[in-house]
């Protein structure tokens, strides 16, 4: 059976549910700063994501800008009472300059037009596609950015 997501209105619910189903962001030291219909906003300190050259190592940059995407997408589909699992499909990341501190993914949501087609897909196909932009930010500088495709996928076990 699958994990009870996480609350849409509680940051709180959204962090412990990325530590305890990603391990990965707990190792990381990723917060939700922000998660509400503005966006997403986790932060990683640098220390537990430090690489060979005293700056964040890129895989930990790449999964926190996953992250963000992921739970956009995630949050917005179960407040609206969709039964998904959400996943990404693809990414592209970009690293402008190297990440010498702290750093945070901001997602902020889809256009109204482009959310109202996936919700759509995903309704008559029970399977749909969205594309979302995540910037990564450090020291009041952008460093980054990743371009993900997300998948939500209607849940087996999601009443008819």
């Amino acid at each position: 059976m699958a994990p009870t997501p996480p609350d849409p209105g509680s940051e709180a619910s959204l962090e412990a549910y990325l530590h305890q189903q990603i391990p990965l962001s707990a190792a990381m030291g990723v917060r939700v700063l922000r998660a509400d219909a503005e966006g997403t906003i986790l932060s990683a300190p640098l220390e537990p994501n430090l690489n060979h050259r005293a700056t964040a190592f890129g895989g930990s940059v790449a999964a926190l800008a996953i992250l963000a995407g992921w739970a956009t997408v995630h949050r917005r589909l179960h407040a609206e009472g969709h039964a998904v699992h959400t996943v990404i499909q693809d990414a592209r990341v970009r690293f402008d300059i190297p990440v010498d501190g702290a750093f945070e993914a901001r997602c902020a949501p889809p256009d109204p037009e482009r959310w109202a087609r996936f919700v759509k897909t995903l309704a008559r196909r029970g399977r749909a596609r969205i594309r979302m932009d995540v910037e990564v930010w450090s020291e009041g500088r952008k460093v980054g950015a990743l371009q993900g495709a997300y998948v939500a996928l209607t849940r087996p076990d999601a009443p008819a």
